[in-house]
């Protein structure tokens, strides 16, 4: 028995949106990292932090 038999076969649309779901999650992570730097910048310059 190969590697390959013990995995189970997804179909192409399964694995589209896993992938779709991954990178919308990976997108809002990204999106909340540059808020949060960009919240920090202007504490930073406005003296207020």
């Amino acid at each position: 028995m190969s590697a390959d038999d013990s995995k189970p076969q997804l179909d192409e649309p399964q694995i589209r949106a896993r992938q779709q779901a991954r990178a919308k999650v990976m997108a809002l992570a990204l999106a909340a990292f540059v808020i949060l730097v960009f919240a920090i910048s202007i504490v930073k310059m406005t003296g207020k932090g």
